[in-house]
């Protein structure tokens, strides 16, 4: 069973290559590799893929930037197998994870997304554990199981424990869903809220086959400490808690309205902001902890 991996890119060279390592060394060979380059501005990435000399990897470079949801929307459009993983461009698959998915997807047929256990690293390639980490750590079920329905909504809007690059999908789930447009900070939370409301379950495994980075540089990080994440956020919360209560939901839809960890994150950005003297970082920051 042939694994599609779609790798939607722009960002650090260095990490972006270290991820492709890591997908060239799986133990399982059968996997395609699509890289969507959204016009990352080095002009040595094509000659770099080409010098690969992997069939399996397809190379292809945006004339026009399309923006993190452009560009995942975009990679969405070249699967062609059953499985599919959408991966960070600064990731690192451990050489299990191919063997993993398929794994978990021929043992568990009815569940649409597998969440494998991950190992945090930061920009060094050192073992990170930060208090977002520990907060994930917290929300995160204590063993392996399969949500579904207002269990697995309420889950993930209690505190988002999934670590988006590291999930495996069934491609009828997420190309038939899509990201939500207009949506760059939750998109991966809005997807797989889309699949608990379309019936879908996910599985989480305790059995780790992921390496998630997390750094200073990254586009979340930077959105964090100037706020503007969280001004998403609060939008997507108000929407989906509205969709929420429709559906009969009342817990799910209580619970994003109250957004308890995305506030409490707000609330430990706003020293750093005022330390950076990101005085606008600090009224969104402020304004998002009230509303």
């Amino acid at each position: 069973m042939t694994v599609d991996v779609l790798f939607p890119y722009y960002g650090d060279v260095d990490f972006m290559k270290q991820a492709v390592h890591s997908v060239l060394g799986q133990t399982n060979p059968d996997w395609r590799l699509i890289v969507v380059d959204d016009g990352y501005p080095d002009d040595s990435i094509p000659g770099w893929f080409a010098s690969l000399n992997d069939d399996r990897i397809t190379y292809m470079r945006n004339e026009k930037n399309l923006g993190a949801n452009g560009n995942y929307t975009k990679a969405l459009t070249f699967v062609e197998n059953e499985l599919v993983t959408v991966m960070g461009a600064d990731d690192v698959m451990l050489p299990n994870y191919i063997d993993w998915f398929i794994s978990a997807a021929e043992r568990n047929p009815n569940a649409k997304i597998f969440q494998p256990g991950c190992v945090v690293i930061d920009e060094n390639n050192a073992l990170s554990n930060t208090l977002v980490e520990k907060t994930k750590a917290y929300y995160r079920p204590k063993t392996t199981t399969e949500l579904s329905g207002e269990d697995l909504a309420v889950s993930i809007l209690r505190g988002d424990w999934l670590y988006f690059p590291s999930l495996g999908w069934r491609a009828e789930t997420i190309v038939g869903l899509g990201f939500r447009e207009g949506l760059n900070v939750v998109q991966d939370m809005a997807l797989v809220l889309d699949v608990a409301m379309s019936g879908g379950s996910l599985y989480y495994d305790e059995a780790v086959a992921f390496m998630y980075r997390r750094h200073k540089a990254s586009d979340s990080s930077w959105r964090a400490l100037e706020g503007t994440r969280f001004d998403e956020e609060r939008t997507y919360f108000q929407t989906i808690a509205g969709e929420m209560q429709a559906r009969g939901w009342n817990k799910a839809a209580k619970v994003a309205r109250l957004h308890f960890s995305s506030r409490m994150h707000a609330a430990t950005l706003l020293p750093k902001a005022a330390m950076a003297k990101k005085w606008n970082g600090v009224k969104n920051l402020a304004t998002h902890l009230v509303k």
